[in-house]
């Protein structure tokens, strides 16, 4: 029974745990981070981009955390319940064990698949003793400071008017923001933190344990549509809720990660607040959620792109869950960062850049739309073909990119590639629904530009497709992303060689990649960063389109291996140490180990790649 558990000592550095150290729980609204050391360190409600009521993450002193833990626990493990979010923590001390399960609490009749909102506003802890005694310490400790009073129900937790409102409910009697209780072998205790004004919370120990086994009933029934049939099912799974715990389930947008600022470099300036949707990731993700069996939620997320975002001529980059385009970026000056990373950013600046692969992004999603059987009225199409009559001029000139460099822009090659996307997809998408257009000279176009991405981004001495139109490019694992878009095949002659050269000069050993070299392509930082999880994954589906299926599944397996015992993974990896790197856990890094296991499941079945010259033209 214990075989299975991976018990670890608690390590910190700097005062922090790892990033890797942490799971994730939500409600489609808001979401937590909950350490190994039994304290949520990181929690966003009632939205994913709401102030933190806890971000000890980024501040071990000021940024506060809610913590369940025995005094002077030793080691510990995390687990999931079984195809669910609800999050178990087992802490061992000297004397004792504790098991703390945490979930942010489901309605008895909520249906994930559909738009609303499943969640109470409530986060329940429940701990219970599992053998010896323990003195369990319970410490509340809001950012910015609060205090507890006596309310009808348990405690009301002032914030010194800040929202939301909170209210505490304990099975046990607390003396305040810091309380020890003791108990022994079989016994229970239970907390309710509730944020919904119209709920009253109930601490007794049976009603919490009933919640929560109504929670995980809840996420079973959703996650048995995940389809099984595809290499690493049991991290599939994890990774389509994990995604799904990035869904703002009131209309279907996706966030990027459920945190801000944790750093890409310890000590570096490169952290950025991720609790945003991006358009660019909406194609990714919708590919992938279509086929693992949840079409429900891609055709949300195509209907929150084509309808919610609100975007006219001239797209952002990113948007709010309500599709909004955020506040300027702010710099936190009271919070040190993580491991001492200065700055703490909220907001993000690149909501203001100019990226031109937006167009291509936007068209694709319309495409994936109407195969679902989405129809295009007159208003939206009108708005479509606008962007792709930008596209037909955008693709030459310079703008910020996929990397969103804070330099000033360049053509960069994946911008032109994706405006060759938004020319196709027009073309395809007015032949498909006979809709207006000049479907022939865009389908023209769109082949013009694969030429001039492949002669004009072309390096003889690098011998590589490079990252931007004309003399002096460097490599850049963004065109890996090339054939997933159907811009050049996989087996091209000039894609197998740009794989060779990325995976030669930009492997960062044990089948990672970084993205570019920053001394080679500057990107107004200037610092270095980990390894991208996603290019590797990337890698994966271009080995598989090349026919190199052995090499593709090894690389599968090894990226595999990096996810955390809970089986997430971040946005970045230190190829040294193996240390997880950026927000966490990273959508778009569980979408691309998504992506690559519905690739390889074709090979599985003898199909042939789906991105090579073969099955593209046949």
């Amino acid at each position: 029974m214990e075989q299975w558990k991976q018990w670890k000592h608690l390590e910190r550095h700097d005062g922090y745990l790892p990033i890797a150290d942490h799971g994730l729980i939500g409600d489609g609204r808001g979401s937590a981070l909950v350490g190994r050391d039994g304290a949520i360190s990181f929690m966003c409600v009632p939205r994913f981009d709401s102030p933190p009521l806890f971000c000890g993450l980024l501040d071990r002193h000021r940024g506060g955390r809610f913590l369940v833990a025995p005094h002077d626990v030793r080691r510990s493990v995390q687990r999931y319940v079984d195809d669910t979010a609800v999050l178990v923590t087992e802490t061992r001390t000297p004397t004792g064990a504790v098991e703390v399960t945490d979930a942010f609490a489901l309605r008895p009749a909520a249906r994930l698949e559909v738009s609303g909102r499943p969640g109470t506003g409530q986060l329940l802890r429940s701990a219970r003793v599992t053998h010896g005694e323990v003195d369990l310490h319970v410490s509340l400790h809001p950012r910015g400071g609060g205090r507890l009073t006596r309310a009808p129900h348990g405690w009301h937790v002032d914030l010194a008017q800040r929202l939301p409102a909170l209210r505490l409910a304990c099975s046990h009697p607390l003396t305040g923001l810091d309380s020890t209780v003791r108990l022994t072998a079989g016994e229970r205790l239970s907390l309710v933190l509730d944020w919904d004004p119209h709920a009253t919370p109930r601490a007794e120990p049976d009603a919490v344990e009933a919640a929560l086994a109504q929670t995980a009933r809840v996420w079973q029934q959703w996650s048995a549509d995940v389809v099984h049939a595809v290499p690493q099912p049991e991290l599939v799974r994890r990774s389509a809720i994990t995604l799904k715990l990035l869904d703002h389930m009131d209309n279907g947008a996706i966030v990027a990660a459920p945190t801000s600022s944790l750093p890409e470099c310890v000590g570096g300036a490169r952290n950025w607040d991720y609790r945003y949707a991006w358009i660019r990731d909406a194609a990714y993700a919708v590919f992938a959620l279509r086929r693992i069996g949840l079409p429900n939620e891609a055709g949300r997320f195509l209907h929150w792109v084509l309808s919610t975002a609100r975007w006219k001529d001239q797209p952002r980059v990113l948007y709010d869950v309500d599709g909004r385009v955020p506040g300027p970026e702010t710099i936190d000056e009271e919070l040190e960062g993580y491991r001492n990373s200065p700055p703490v950013r909220w907001g993000n600046a690149a909501s203001e850049q100019t990226q031109h692969d937006v167009y291509g992004e936007i068209l694709d999603c319309a495409l994936q739309w109407s195969a679902t059987g989405g129809t295009l009225d007159s208003d939206l199409w009108r708005r479509l073909t606008g962007l792709a009559q930008k596209a037909r001029t955008a693709w030459s000139t310079p703008d910020h990119g996929i990397w969103e460099v804070r330099t000033p822009g360049r053509p960069f090659t994946y911008s032109a590639a994706m405006c060759q996307v938004a020319l196709d997809r027009a073309a395809r998408l007015s032949h498909r629904l006979d809709l207006p257009g000049d479907a022939d000279t865009w389908a023209k176009e769109a082949r013009r530009l694969t030429e001039r991405v492949l002669h004009e981004a072309w390096d003889d001495e690098a011998g590589a497709i490079t990252e931007h139109l004309g003399p002096g490019g460097a490599l850049d694992s963004s065109l890996l992303a090339l054939p997933l878009r159907r811009v050049v095949p996989a087996d091209h002659p000039r894609m197998t060689a740009t794989t060779r050269a990325i995976a030669d000069r930009l492997g960062a050993g044990e089948g990672l990649l970084y993205r570019y070299l920053p001394e080679h392509s500057p990107d107004g930082i200037g610092q270095p960063e980990g390894a991208f999880l996603l290019c590797s994954f990337w890698m994966v589906d271009n080995l598989a389109g090349q026919g190199r299926i052995d090499e593709a599944h090894q690389l599968f397996d090894r990226l595999c291996s990096y996810a955390n015992p809970l089986g997430l993974l971040p946005e970045e990896i230190d190829p040294t140490t193996g240390m997880f790197l950026g927000n966490f856990p990273q959508g778009l890094s569980h979408v691309g180990l998504i992506s690559s296991a519905v690739v390889l499941s074709r090979t599985l079945r003898g199909a042939r790649p789906e991105l090579s010259t073969h099955a593209w033209f046949s």
